[in-house]
């Protein structure tokens, strides 16, 4: 038989200007944040979630809480599906990274599947963290299934399912309260759809007995 998993980036945090580097950085969701996700719970109330899991970091937790309508207590948290460790670029813009760390930002650009932070985590990394805690968990959980990661997370995840290189994982793109869609059968894990926004098409709103996936 065959399941979907709804992979899940969190809603909207507090913008930063400018930009700052934000991978651990535990930021709680802003109001539309909230809003975001609470809809994505309206449109996906009738899917029977056999398990509800999330990154450790407040902002998936709450998303997970809102769109599953359970409480946060009630939400699994994964510590492998965190955000990439950033290391001492944690916190910083672009232009201080740049002058405290001559180069690297720029190395980085060129392969970000290999090329470290200080102190942190290469795209390539967190593939190899992320990726055997998120299959595993797809092959113990019996029925439909809501994870809730991050933009870096779920690249990595996508890059592999999809046999795409992990050091093009920026060009998949991760809104915020985007819902990508994966299915699992025998065949293995497929990617059926990518950053999908509310609201979602109604094959995956539906409940599995009788309407949505069999």
């Amino acid at each position: 038989m065959r399941r979907l998993i709804y992979l899940l980036r969190h809603g909207e945090v507090a913008a930063c200007s400018p930009r700052r580097f934000l991978g651990r950085t535990d930021l709680p969701l802003n109001p539309g944040g909230v809003r975001q996700a609470r809809t994505l719970g309206e449109e996906l109330r009738h899917i029977p979630f056999a398990d509800v899991v999330a990154s450790p970091l407040q902002r998936a937790v709450q998303t997970a809480a809102l769109v599953s309508g359970r409480p946060e207590e009630a939400v699994r948290v994964i510590a492998a599906l965190a955000e990439i460790d950033l290391g001492q670029w944690e916190g910083h813009t672009v232009a201080e990274v740049r002058q405290r760390f001559p180069g690297l930002y720029e190395r980085r650009g060129l392969d970000l599947e290999h090329v470290r932070p200080p102190g942190g985590e290469s795209f390539g990394d967190l593939a190899d963290r992320v990726c055997p805690a998120l299959f595993a968990l797809i092959w113990q959980t019996a029925g439909p299934l809501l994870v809730v990661a991050h933009a870096g997370v779920n690249r990595v995840a996508l890059s592999r399912l999809l046999g795409r290189p992990v050091g093009q994982a920026l060009e998949i793109p991760q809104d915020h309260g985007a819902v990508n869609i994966l299915r699992a059968g025998e065949q293995g894990v497929e990617v059926v759809a990518v950053n999908l926004l509310s609201p979602l098409p109604a094959p995956y709103t539906l409940a599995a007995t009788g309407r949505g996936e069999k």
